[in-house]
């Protein structure tokens, strides 16, 4: 029986950079579009050896903004996945779209190609939000995009949302969540705005342009989410990410359970046989390496025993189902407690942890201090 692996494919281009936006990506270099998936396609097929006893679970195609791109730029990627690798017939196989981006012909398109999961980045619905956020959509533009991706066919949208954003009120993000609760999308990621370094919103922070929102705002929104989704039989199964029943993001859980994932473009990251690594992401650099077969990994590392249980504690944390004490036993041979026992001990005392029914997850308390319990497993 073949092992399982997911592959996340990078789009790195983008009509414009949005403020908060600390992703590899490009804006304004459509002219290199033909280059760089030449050079996509020639980097899959350097994989087609190494993965010839797996198959491919899921795929995500990220960015970038994916459907900024001619989608037979998308199909032919596709094709070639399909006539070089096994990929699974019931997989997932999600691309990330921006508002705006989205036509007819392309979402027909994505369907034929195979692909059955569309994640939408709607982040509000206020216009005074969306240009605070450096979004270059409205909200028609969103109800455009939505409805011509379900009557092609997508069953399976997934639907981006921020909260924390500068001058947001609870007012303003309540009536988000109930928007998009109309939608009834099958899948929604609700992310607090983390404002970084070498964005437009750090730079502005560090001239005293803009204030993030405390955390204690920043926390009643997040509970805002959690209450009204659950009402609406929304399961929280992630920090940030709700769905509907059977409809968790497959491509993500890889990520939170440790599995193996191989990343192909610009700047993308892989885990496998142990080692991490990732592509340079200087985009010129890319292409001229894979076209004149130049190595484009970077930072090889093995990761040891010792840091694959602490991604595993950290990583597995993350799911509100926390992580079972028998899956830990099996995958490194030992007792959770053989390993953690203090650290386990005092977060269950602090009210941050807790077991239940032999699983080790988060308390209410603890989803809030999330990064405290994380930092005690490094």
């Amino acid at each position: 029986m073949k092992k399982s692996i997911s592959l996340y494919i990078h789009i790195p281009f983008c009509k414009s950079k949005c403020y908060y936006c600390d992703f590899n990506s490009f804006p304004c270099r459509d002219e290199l579009i033909p280059a760089y998936f030449n050079a996509l396609k020639k980097e899959l097929i350097q994989y087609k050896r190494k993965l010839r006893d797996y198959k491919i679970s899921t795929i995500f195609i990220g960015g970038g903004t994916p459907s900024v791109v001619d989608s037979n730029n998308i199909y032919k990627l596709m094709l070639l996945l399909k006539e070089n690798f096994d990929i699974d017939k019931d997989g997932e196989v999600t691309i990330e779209s921006n508002p705006g981006t989205l036509t007819n012909e392309k979402l027909d398109e994505y369907i034929e190609s195979g692909i059955n999961r569309l994640s939408i980045g709607l982040q509000a619905v206020q216009g005074r939000l969306l240009r605070k956020l450096g979004r270059i959509h409205g909200l028609e533009e969103f109800d455009t995009g939505y409805s011509l991706a379900l009557k092609a066919g997508f069953k399976n949208v997934n639907i981006d949302l921020i909260f924390g954003i500068p001058h947001q009120t609870l007012d303003d993000w309540n009536e988000t969540l109930d928007y998009v609760i109309k939608c009834n999308p099958t899948h929604l990621s609700c992310y607090s705005l983390k404002i970084e370094e070498g964005t437009v919103f750090g730079e502005k922070l560090n001239r005293g342009e803009i204030t993030p929102v405390s955390d204690e705002y920043d926390r009643k929104m997040y509970w805002m989410a959690i209450e009204k989704l659950k009402e609406k039989r929304y399961q929280h199964y992630e920090i940030s990410n709700f769905s509907k029943e059977g409809y968790w993001s497959r491509h993500n859980l890889v990520y939170w359970k440790n599995l193996e994932y191989i990343g192909v473009g610009a700047g993308s990251h892989s885990f496998f046989d142990n080692i991490r690594y990732n592509n340079i992401a200087n985009l010129d650099k890319y292409i001229d390496n894979i076209n004149k077969n130049i190595a484009i990994k970077e930072n090889q590392q093995l990761i040891e025993k010792e840091d694959r249980i602490s991604e595993y504690m950290i990583l597995g944390l993350r799911l509100t189902e926390g992580i079972c004490l028998e899956d830990f036993k099996n995958k490194f041979k030992m007792e959770i407690f053989e390993v953690y026992n203090k650290e386990i001990e005092n977060l269950i005392k602090r009210n941050l942890l807790k077991i239940d029914d032999n699983m080790l997850k988060l308390t209410s308390l603890g989803l809030d201090l999330a990064n405290q319990v994380f930092m005690e497993f490094l």
